[in-house]
């Protein structure tokens, strides 16, 4: 059996069930396709830290409790190893059993170039670097910055469908850039049967991990700058919003204008923290909305949620900003892009005045074009 191994940011980002679903959706799409699939990742020091978010020592932090939980979810139990700096303290696999697989494996899929460690990177036959952050991703490195991380691959894709493209003011830096689907191992989300319309939600982080970036006198910034345009949305829709946010206090205001407007708001820890309750929250609701970081859509790179591909999998439409993928999906049916408030508005009447045909739409759309093997296929044979 051919050996794989996946690396990306999980015990990371410990608490965020709609991130370790971005992981583990590769290791099930490879796995269906035949292969020995290993996840390995790795931590600073300074990111361990207990369930109130203190530093605490590795061996004791939420991190790698995180990181174990959601291994043994997807059956990378004993195929698992988080590293924490350069190998002084591993949970799962030892660092010489990492390298035997690594040797044995023919590809790597590093998700964000997180995997860094010669040591391991380096050892299978081909590596393939997988960038979930476009547009940040491309500026950092024009500005110096990540190179460790992009270096030493000999392919890579991006969920920026567009980069490359004339539409699309992202620097390639040289690098020929893949567009690549996000993807959904379908038989883990089945297409859920429609009951009465539903309402419109989403999982949302106000403003991320990332801040605002500057090019040439334009600023580049968050969820929370377009989201803001959107605010008055419920009042001009006779459906029900809700967002499932990760929001800090110090954006009081912003909470108070959601709410005042309309909007539902519950804690996405409550709802999504882990695999099961994400996975759960997306399928109980009725059909997505979303607003895009400014940075892909001032950019028209092409971004596509991994989180909308779940919801159009799951048969729930998806009312989602768009950032210039609708030049490369099928979209008015299913899956409905937005650019002013009054396309929002337009847009989830479309959707409630047609539902049921919008939930069948939606789960099509994932099978022609999010299918895990489908994309993990095209992968394969773009690398040779």
């Amino acid at each position: 059996m051919t050996t794989v191994i996946v690396s990306g940011a999980l015990a990371n980002k410990c608490g965020n069930g709609g991130n370790a679903w971005t992981r583990m959706q590769w290791v099930l799409g490879l796995r269906s396709l035949g292969f020995d699939v290993f996840f390995v990742e790795q931590i600073g020091r300074n990111a361990c830290v207990d369930s109130n978010g203190l530093p605490v020592e590795f061996d004791n932090s939420r991190n790698v409790a995180y990181f174990r939980e959601v291994c043994e979810c997807f059956g990378l139990a004993d195929r698992a190893a988080l590293v924490c700096e350069e190998g002084s303290r591993v949970f799962g696999l030892s660092i010489a059993s990492m390298q035997e697989v690594a040797r044995g494996s023919e590809i790597l899929i590093n998700i964000g170039g997180h995997l860094t460690l010669d040591e391991i990177k380096c050892l299978p036959r081909c590596r393939v670097f997988f960038d979930d952050d476009p547009a940040h991703t491309q500026f950092w490195h024009a500005d110096g910055l990540g190179h460790g991380r992009l270096a030493g691959h000999e392919h890579y894709f991006t969920v920026g469908l567009n980069i490359g493209s004339a539409e699309c003011c992202v620097p390639t830096n040289g690098i020929s850039w893949r567009p690549l689907f996000p993807l959904v191992a379908l038989d883990a989300w089945p297409d859920c049967t429609p009951g009465p319309f539903g309402k419109f939600t989403t999982v949302a982080s106000w403003r991320g991990a990332y801040g605002p970036i500057e090019r040439d006198g334009q600023v580049f910034g968050q969820k929370a700058h377009e989201f803001r345009k959107f605010v008055e949305l419920p009042r001009q829709s006779t459906g029900s919003f809700e967002l499932a946010l990760d929001i800090h206090p110090a954006d009081h205001r912003d909470l108070a204008d959601l709410r005042e407007n309309g909007w539902h708001i519950v804690p996405a820890h409550d709802v999504a923290s882990d695999p099961q309750s994400y996975q759960h929250y997306v399928q109980a609701s009725g059909n997505e909305f979303s607003a895009a970081q400014q940075i892909y859509v001032r950019s028209q790179c092409g971004w596509f949620s991994d989180r909308t591909a779940c919801y159009l999998a799951s048969g729930r439409p998806a009312l989602v900003q768009d950032t210039g993928f609708s030049g490369a999906l099928p979209v008015g049916h299913g899956l409905v892009p937005f650019r002013t408030m009054s396309e929002a508005a337009a847009g989830a009447a479309r959707i409630m005045g047609d539902y049921e045909r919008h939930c069948r739409e939606a789960r099509a759309l994932a099978e022609q074009w999010f299918d895990a093997r489908k994309v993990l296929t095209s992968v394969l044979q773009q690398i040779g």
